[in-house]
């Protein structure tokens, strides 16, 4: 058809328009309901679809994660019975309470068996944690070169944990060719709390 026959074509009168411009009409009018259709019903359906793929997507690398961490699971239990084991015994080489007062004997011992002379042994207040307490004790010790380094090391040989820091060493004078020096450091060492003294654990916010 022409555009000129379809000019005068009359809306009114549909059943008498040839059958070319019914046919036409037709396929005019079913693209209108099928694009009203998807406007209005499919295109909400295919968001929908989206979404539920998404969804999808997300609960399969959830489900991977955790048959990963699952898989992992034997391994983890073994690393933590190691790691209980070696805090069980790391917590065996702190002194008690009672025991304190002997291993500062101890670190007093193992300086003047090595004919070192004591001007500073005064330990600190104990510093609490939630299971532990620190002792910090401040020495300061003169002789010679060789009897402190060996002095360092019997101190890391007790029977219980004892660190050296904030280690300076100075001449013991101005004196030439005198061998001797001033050593002060900070010696540490920890005890367990009982039960009666440990900290509440701190509730994360």
């Amino acid at each position: 058809m022409t555009l000129d026959e379809i000019r005068q074509l009359d809306f009114k009168d549909t059943p008498n328009w040839p059958l070319q411009a019914q046919v036409g009409a037709m396929i005019i009018a079913a693209s209108l309901v099928f694009g009203l259709a998807y406007y209005f019903f499919f295109s909400d359906m295919l968001d929908e679809i989206d979404q539920a793929h998404n969804q999808e997507l997300q609960l399969r690398d959830t489900f991977l994660n955790k048959k990963q961490q699952v898989a992992n699971l034997a391994a983890l239990r073994t690393q933590l019975a190691e790691i209980e084991k070696s805090f069980n015994v790391m917590l065996q080489q702190l002194p008690s309470k009672a025991e304190m007062d002997s291993l500062l004997t101890e670190i007093n011992q193992a300086g003047i068996g090595r004919g070192l002379q004591f001007d500073l042994f005064r330990p600190a207040a104990e510093i609490r944690g939630e299971q532990l307490a620190e002792l910090p004790i401040q020495i300061r010790l003169t002789g010679s070169y060789n009897d402190l380094a060996i002095f360092a090391t019997d101190v890391g040989k007790l029977s219980r944990i004892v660190t050296l820091g904030n280690i300076s060493l100075l001449p013991e004078n101005a004196a030439p060719n005198n061998p001797r020096l001033v050593m002060n450091a900070t010696a540490r060492t920890y005890r367990a709390l009982d039960q009666s003294e440990a900290l509440p654990a701190k509730r994360s916010p």
